[in-house]
């Protein structure tokens, strides 16, 4: 599913009344919101799961054509945990 399937997926089932672009709005919102809290630790969505804020240290890699070993820089990246509802709705 892709950002514009969401949207009116959202519409749908805010109802009929709504507006596509208050679905886009709201989405948004939404998205804005899980990005700001989780620069500043864990977004926990209960019955959905959980945005956890994660530094990855540097490490050694390897290029897969010359095999030569390559340093890869440490870096911070989100890592997403599915809750127990989620898992089992699956």
């Amino acid at each position: 599913m892709n950002k514009a399937q969401l949207i009116d997926a959202v519409q749908e089932i805010l109802g009929g009344d709504t507006s596509k672009r208050a679905a886009s709005e709201a989405l948004d919102a939404v998205l804005t919101a899980i990005t700001k809290g989780v620069k500043k630790g864990p977004v926990q969505l209960i019955g959905f799961g959980t945005f956890k804020p994660v530094s990855r240290n540097a490490r050694m890699g390897r290029n897969p054509k010359t095999k030569e070993p390559v340093e890869i820089k440490a870096s911070k990246t989100v890592r997403f945990v599915a809750s127990a509802a989620l898992k089992s709705s699956l």
